[in-house]
């Protein structure tokens, strides 16, 4: 079975030198991200499930600002419309100024396309909302800058409770980073701009992520598609080179959770947080382009979207095991998830 028993190998005789204990978690869940990303990208081993997208470019500013988040917003839409069964049905956009197929970025605007997408989607669906704009921080929760009152993290994580599939939130806006804690959750992957509440300036994370997008610059593995993880780690370190290039200290730190424990990492740092975002793309429509071409591998799809879970609901209760206990039970989950991948990895036999 590949690389899954000598791993497995190793995390059992890691059992034995404590301090390693952490190390060698790390690099299973590295061994677990390469697999389900090839597997999740790859040859046509996505389940058929809906995706919506909801596009939201807020309060602007000023007339500068306008024109920028103007331009990000329609590079992004017309990306998507060169996806594979895109559809407009699928895709909301709410704005400072409505337009034809552009609705008001208010909290009524949020409120009413958030109910308009929950009764559509199911449980197998997945709703991507992107957030493009300026944020902001009271001194107690982060907020996203509407036309009208703002809405805060704690409030666009009661809202979407109402959504009964997966979530994907990617807030690209400054001291954005409260919104993994508020959000974080089962089923759920949370994408920040910023790693702190003192990161209060406009940041440049959105025009790398949208650019992750155009051309499918992003596609890391050049498999034709974007992840959610691909688009994270490009557009972090486009923002590296940005801050280099420009000779300035970096007041910008993205940050990912998919894991539910509301804590995030940033793009190369060890954490378990990836294996879901690996296997969800942006988009917007009902995804059949991708769907496996051998219908025996679906229970193999569902298994290894299950494991994926456990391995999040694992991390959430670690404080309540033995470190013994963790590990055995990390590495049999992960163990089954490496089987698993390899089984349905384009070429396997």
């Amino acid at each position: 079975m590949g690389d899954a028993p000598s791993v497995g190998a190793a995390v059992r005789a890691v059992r034995h030198h404590g301090a390693a204990r952490a190390i060698c978690a790390t690099r299973w869940v590295r061994v677990a991200l390469a697999t389900v990303g090839m597997v999740a990208a790859g040859g046509g081993s996505v389940l058929a499930q809906d995706q919506y997208t909801l596009l939201i470019t807020g309060a602007s500013g000023g007339a500068a600002y306008t024109a920028v988040h103007d331009e990000w917003r329609s590079t992004l839409v017309t990306a998507l419309r060169n996806l594979p069964g895109f559809d407009d049905q699928h895709l909301i956009v709410l704005a400072e100024t409505p337009g034809p197929a552009v609705g008001r970025a208010s909290r009524d605007g949020v409120r009413q396309a958030i109910d308009r997408v929950a009764e559509r989607m199911d449980g197998d669906s997945v709703l991507y909302v992107v957030l493009m704009g300026h944020g902001s921080f009271d001194g107690v929760d982060a907020k996203f800058n509407l036309v009208g009152p703002d809405l805060e993290a704690r409030e666009w994580s009661e809202w979407l409770t109402r959504v009964p599939g997966r979530v994907v939130v990617v807030n690209t806006t400054s001291v954005s980073s409260p919104f993994i804690e508020r959000l974080s959750g089962r089923r759920r992957t949370i994408v920040t701009a910023t790693e702190s509440t003192v990161q209060r300036y406009d940041t440049v994370f959105p025009e790398f992520f949208v650019g992750a997008f155009v051309e499918r610059a992003g596609d890391a593995d050049k498999n034709g598609r974007v992840s959610i993880l691909e688009a994270f780690d490009f557009a972090s370190g486009g923002v590296r080179r940005w801050y280099q290039e420009h000779g300035r200290l970096s007041t910008e730190r993205a940050l990912l959770d998919d894991s539910g424990d509301g804590r995030g990492r940033e793009a190369g740092q060890p954490g378990p947080d990836g294996l879901m975002a690996a296997t969800q793309f942006l988009g917007a429509g009902p995804v059949r382009a991708s769907v496996m071409t051998d219908p025996a591998l679906a229970p193999l799809v569902a298994r290894r979207d299950v494991l994926i879970e456990k391995v999040q609901e694992l991390r959430g209760a670690k404080e309540q095991m033995s470190p013994e206990a963790y590990l055995r039970e990390l590495e049999r989950l992960l163990v089954e998830l490496a089987r698993l991948s390899r089984r349905l990895s384009p070429g396997s036999s």
